[in-house]
C-alpha cells in the first residue's frame, strides 16, 4: 500500500511532531522513505512523537515556518519529492486566547512555505492539509462540499480559510505556467482522533488524562455532531491524493478534496463516550456546558469528490475506530506502555489489511 510511491522518496512533513504529522512519518518510515521534519517545537507533552523516539530516524527541524530563509534554504538543499503541510495551530478555544499567535501560524505560515517553493527548479508534490472548518458554517444537514464556501466565525476556522485563499492564489499567480515545477492539491479533514493525541480542549485526550487519575471527564457539549474519523483514514487520503498529483499533476493540481466517514457515522459526543465505555471500562463522565467561546454543533464532509475521483473511502466502522483509540490508550496508561512504537506500527498494519 503506497509503498512504490513512496520507497526511497524524499519526504518533507511540515508539523511532523504533532499528532498526525508523527502518525504520518511512522507510516513513512514503515514504507521506506527518508522523512525531513519541520516543526516549532515539541507541541504537547506527552507526545506521541517522543514515545515514538521517532527523531532518530527523521532528520529533525526545529524552525517557526515563518523563518522564511531558512525554511527555503531546507527546501533547495534536500530536494523534497513530496511536501505534506500539516504544522497549524489547529484548536478553537486556542485561537480565542491567541488569535494573532493562530493567524500567524496558519495563514502566515502556509503563506511562508508557498513562497518558499517560487522559482523551485525540480519537480515538487505538495499536499497542503487545511480543515473541515475551513468552509463557513451554516449548520447545514448535508455534507459540505468543495464548491462551498471558505469563511470563519472563530480564529482558527478564519485563519484556515485565509490559508486556503493564499494557496488558491498562489497556484493561480505563481504555478500555473507550462514550465511550472511545483504541484499542489487542498486536502480537508473532519474531527480526526487516535491514540497519541494529547492536545488540550478535545475530547478524546482530555478524558483519558482524567480517567488515567480515575477522575471523571468535564463534558461541554454531549449533544455536538462530528464526523469522528480515525486518523489513519484522514491520512490516507492525504497519501492517496499526492499519489494521484504525482501520477497525474495537471489534473489533480489545484484541486481540493474532503476526507471525511460516511453522514451515517457522525456521531455525538455522548455517542462517542458510550462506545468507548465498552472498551475503557473505567470510562465515566459529567456535563458542564460552557458556553464561553463559539463552537459549531453540526460539522460534517461530503467526501463524493474523492470516492469518485480518487477510488477512497473510509474502511474503519465507527466501532473499530473507536476500539483502535481505546487500545491504543489503555496500552499507553499500562506499567507496559514503553511497547507503544510496536503498538502504533501494528494498528497501521491492520488498516493497511483493510479492504
Amino acid at each position: 500500500m503506497f509503498i512504490k510511491e513512496f520507497k526511497r522518496k524524499v519526504i518533507l512533513v511540515t508539523g511532523h511532531t504533532g499528532f498526525k504529522g508523527s502518525w504520518l512519518s511512522l507510516w513513512l518510515l514503515k514504507m521506506g522513505a527518508h522523512v525531513i521534519g519541520i516543526s516549532k517545537d515539541i507541541p504537547t507533552k506527552p507526545s506521541h512523537f517522543q514515545l515514538l523516539n521517532l527523531k532518530k530516524n527523521i532528520t529533525n527541524y526545529y524552525i517557526d515556518l515563518n523563518n522564511h530563509k531558512k525554511i527555503k534554504a531546507i527546501i533547495r538543499k534536500h530536494k523534497p519529492h513530496f511536501i505534506f503541510h500539516l504544522a497549524a495551530q489547529s484548536l478553537v478555544k486556542k485561537s480565542y486566547l491567541n488569535p494573532k499567535m493562530t493567524w500567524e501560524s496558519n495563514t502566515l505560515g502556509t503563506l511562508n512555505l508557498l513562497d518558499s517553493l517560487r522559482k523551485i527548479n525540480h519537480k515538487i508534490y505538495a499536499v497542503f492539509i487545511t480543515s473541515d472548518k475551513s468552509y463557513k458554517n451554516l449548520e447545514l444537514k448535508r455534507g459540505y462540499k468543495e464548491t462551498d464556501l471558505v469563511g470563519g466565525y472563530d480564529p482558527y476556522s478564519a485563519s484556515k480559510a485565509g490559508a486556503e485563499l493564499a494557496i488558491q492564489s498562489y497556484i493561480n499567480s505563481f504555478f500555473n505556467k507550462k514550465k511550472n515545477k511545483v504541484f499542489i492539491s487542498i486536502a480537508r479533514a473532519g474531527n480526526v482522533i487516535g491514540g497519541g493525541d494529547w492536545a488540550e480542549n478535545r475530547l478524546v485526550p482530555d478524558c483519558f488524562r482524567n480517567w488515567k487519575k480515575n477522575k471523571f471527564a468535564i463534558i461541554r457539549n454531549p449533544d455536538a455532531t462530528r464526523p469522528w474519523q480515525h486518523v489513519l483514514e484522514a491520512l490516507n487520503g492525504y497519501l492517496t491524493l499526492a499519489c494521484k498529483l504525482s501520477s497525474n499533476p495537471k489534473k489533480f493540481h489545484g484541486q481540493v478534496f474532503n476526507f471525511g466517514p460516511s453522514q451515517s457515522q457522525n456521531k455525538t459526543v455522548l455517542d462517542v463516550l458510550n462506545e468507548i465505555k465498552k472498551n475503557y471500562f473505567k470510562a465515566k463522565w459529567i456535563v458542564k456546558k460552557n458556553k464561553q467561546f463559539f463552537e459549531s454543533r453540526l460539522l460534517s464532509l461530503n467526501s463524493n469528490k474523492a470516492k469518485k475521483i480518487l477510488k477512497w473511502k473510509s474502511k474503519l466502522s465507527f466501532k473499530k475506530n473507536i476500539q483502535l483509540v481505546s487500545q491504543w490508550y489503555q496500552k499507553y496508561n499500562s506499567k507496559n506502555n514503553k511497547k507503544i512504537l510496536h503498538l502504533s506500527i501494528k494498528q497501521i498494519e491492520i488498516y493497511e489489511k483493510l479492504k
